[in-house]
């Protein structure tokens, strides 16, 4: 760790004075953050409806075509949510919604959090069995489904355990018209027709407790699960993010890019924005040559960003447009410290507000202090605690508890479950009781397991240093290796299939590698392996390298030995038994030899 990215309480207290004048709307978010009362009643709803009284001339949202102020979409919301009420949506009904970024989409969502209905956010790469597990996981009583997306509904409808009929969005401009629906669907926007601008009463009966999103996130094992976004750790984004971090006001747009199934983008620059009545510029897709046009064309002043996405921007050669950009700020997690000053400095970003959070975490970080190679500070009671990797748990001292790791020293970060920062969870009651660590500190306490390296630098400041377990992070996604292995273990004549992420220079997180054996006497195709992961798995999660195994170590309890694997990834002189990778835009796959391993590691590829 380098010893400049320590803070002492001189360089904390250095740092105040650039945030005096911010002091009443950061002590407004401290309030938002620090609310114990889960019945209160406060909500996105809540939140929208202050945004239009407070800003309703100004823009809310706006695409290549479309500019909305929030009196526009606010009302545009309140007609959608007349609309689900008729049909029957209420406080609790679970609403799969299906749709690529789009206003359509924010509207949607925004209208079912004004029933109390709770908005199961599918990932729209997903198709096939994860899709399906999906969809029944949550057991959704209505789907709304985009046009763009029908076909990867359809073709999933027969294994659903309630095949429901959905409500079909156009892949158009809905305001201006309804589009045509297919014959088994319901047309939502014509729905809307007639309905009330105003906001329905049940929006005021919205409480903190209440679920706001179903967000999937694939744990260390099985296939993806949904956790619980409530409403009360929304308003504490929402006062955190929106109104201690960035401090983003009317004359502000944030451009966004990220995926709407992800949190980072529904909560986190979503709350940021209604928190000061900025505008959201939303790109259905990220794209580095639009980025800055884009920019230029929005007068963009930050944008959301993942750790992936900042090193496709640092790897394109400058372009005109990226010169004395609009951009001061920015908002996101996973920019690592080898390119954040780079990043910084290039592109003459002011403040880079890195937060550290997980969807069915009770923890928060952000870097509400604009120090370098941080997450951030949090005002929740965390610790970071001795872990030992080899096996795989946290160490315990000889009365049973755990040992804080001193300042500087990599550990696993926990984080006291209270009432103040209550543990959400999972759908799946075993699945949360999983995350709990228990008899931490004292007989009976009780602590979220992030499953996190982090490392404390000072003044409740942290910094990230990787991931625990079997799951691994690439293109922004979380890649559980247990699903990985049970899709290719599906293939004909594939005894065992090992997972694990492996490193690739100059990009972020770990990429999949798959050590599979062989059935006797059968060969490995390769290609046609490829394109079944490719039709089954998203893409983020079908493995860059494979390895054919003869054998497979186990443990005494039948768990395969990954640390040796990882240790010799793909490196053609470390490994004797054939390897291969999938190059960028390829659609087969191509053996590693030392040319191919030495282009790969001097970055001559993109990945």
């Amino acid at each position: 760790m380098n010893q400049n990215d320590l803070i002492t309480p001189l360089r904390f207290l250095a740092r105040l004075p650039h945030r005096f004048h911010q002091t009443p709307r950061m002590l407004q978010g401290l309030y938002y953050t620090a609310i114990r009362n889960r019945e209160k009643k406060l909500s996105l709803a809540w939140a929208l409806d202050r945004a239009a009284r407070l800003h309703g001339q100004r823009p809310a949202l706006m695409d290549e075509t479309r500019c909305l102020s929030y009196g526009q979409f606010n009302a545009w919301t309140n007609r959608l949510a007349w609309a689900f009420k008729a049909e029957g949506v209420g406080h609790g009904s679970v609403v799969a919604v299906m749709l690529e970024n789009r206003l359509e989409l924010l509207a949607i969502l925004a209208g079912l959090s004004k029933l109390g209905a709770v908005s199961a956010l599918i990932n729209t790469t997903q198709r096939g069995k994860v899709l399906a597990h999906s969809l029944n996981l949550v057991e959704p009583t209505f789907v709304v489904i985009g046009e763009e997306l029908l076909p990867a509904y359809d073709e999933v409808r027969p294994n659903l355990n309630t095949a429901l009929n959905p409500y079909w969005v156009a892949d158009q401009d809905c305001l201006a018209g309804p589009g045509q629906e297919p014959p088994h669907c319901i047309n939502l926007i014509r729905l809307t027709h007639n309905q009330s601008s105003e906001t329905p009463p049940d929006a005021a009966q919205v409480r903190m407790k209440d679920p706001c999103f179903l967000i999937y996130t694939s744990g260390t094992t099985g296939l993806p699960k949904a956790s619980i976004m409530s409403h009360g750790k929304w308003i504490k984004s929402y006062g955190g993010f929106g109104h201690s971090g960035l401090t983003l006001n009317n004359q502000d747009v944030l451009y966004l890019t990220l995926p709407c199934y992800h949190n980072n983008a529904v909560t986190v620059c979503w709350s940021a924005v209604l928190a000061g009545g900025a505008a959201i510029a939303l790109r259905r897709k990220f794209s580095t040559s639009a980025f800055w046009p884009d920019v230029k064309r929005y007068n963009a002043t930050c944008f959301g960003y993942i750790g992936e996405l900042c090193r496709y921007l640092l790897n394109q050669p400058p372009c005109p447009e990226e010169h004395n950009n609009s951009l001061r700020c920015m908002i996101g997690n996973g920019l690592r410290p080898s390119i954040w000053n780079e990043f910084k400095s290039r592109f003459g970003i002011d403040q880079i507000t890195e937060f550290y959070a997980s969807s069915e975490g009770n923890i928060g970080f952000t870097n509400v202090f604009n120090f370098d190679n941080t997450v951030g500070f949090t005002t929740a009671t965390f610790s970071i605690v001795r872990y030992d990797l080899e096996n795989d748990c946290p160490l315990r001292n000889r009365k049973g508890y755990m040992i804080e790791a001193p300042k500087g020293e990599a550990g696993l970060l926990i984080s006291e479950i209270s009432p103040k920062w209550p543990f959400d969870g999972y759908t799946d009651p075993s699945k949360s009781e999983a995350a709990i660590l228990r008899n931490v500190f004292k007989k009976g306490d009780a602590w979220f397991n992030t499953g996190d390296l982090m490392r404390n630098i000072g003044c409740k400041h942290a910094q990230f240093v990787d991931r625990l377990g079997d799951t691994f992070r690439w293109r922004g996604e979380n890649v559980s290796t247990t699903e990985v292995e049970n899709v290719i273990g599906s293939f004909p004549g594939v005894e065992d299939a090992v997972v694990y992420g492996v490193e690739i220079p100059g990009t972020n997180g770990r990429c999949g590698m798959a050590a599979i054996r062989m059935s006797v006497g059968i060969e490995l195709d390769g290609n046609a392996l490829l394109a079944y992961l490719d039709a089954e798995l998203p893409a983020y999660a079908v493995p860059v390298f494979y390895r054919q195994l003869q054998t497979v170590e186990t443990t005494g309890t039948f768990k395969y030995k990954k640390a040796d694997l990882k240790s010799e990834a793909y490196d053609p002189s470390k490994v004797t038994d054939p390897l291969w990778t999938r190059l960028p835009g390829d659609k087969q796959l191509t053996a590693i030899r030392p040319a191919i391993y030495e282009a790969v590691t001097e970055r001559c590829y993109r990945f």
